[in-house]
């Protein structure tokens, strides 16, 4: 299920989390990832917030992870969704899209 009814990624706009999963559905769970860049003191450089989104597709058992220019263009994605609520079949598609990207095989530690 979507993380919201009316919006389905509306979680995505908490900064305050490091792992956030954005969509729980029946074939997909997409978690936003940021690396902490908390500065050490007042004197050091700042440091360029990494993220990246992980997609995996649960029919299939694999993953992708999304970081980079893919990151930022799945990024875009989201914000526009936020401006236009998609379906659910939207969404699902445009995961299908990405999922086709997945090598990976999910692997329980």
């Amino acid at each position: 299920m979507p993380a919201s009814p009316n919006d389905p990624f509306a979680s995505f706009a908490d900064p305050t989390l490091t792992m956030q999963m954005l969509y729980d559905s029946d074939t997909f769970v997409v978690v936003h990832l940021v690396a902490d860049a908390e500065q050490a003191s007042s004197d050091a450089a700042p440091q360029m917030v990494r993220h990246g989104f992980e997609i995996v597709d649960k029919r299939h058992g694999k993953e992708v992870f999304l970081d980079g220019s893919w990151a930022e263009l799945f990024e875009q994605r989201l914000k526009s969704w936020q401006d236009k609520a998609p379906t659910q079949e939207e969404i699902e598609a445009t995961l299908e899209g990405y999922a086709q990207l997945a090598h990976t095989r999910i692997a329980l530690h």
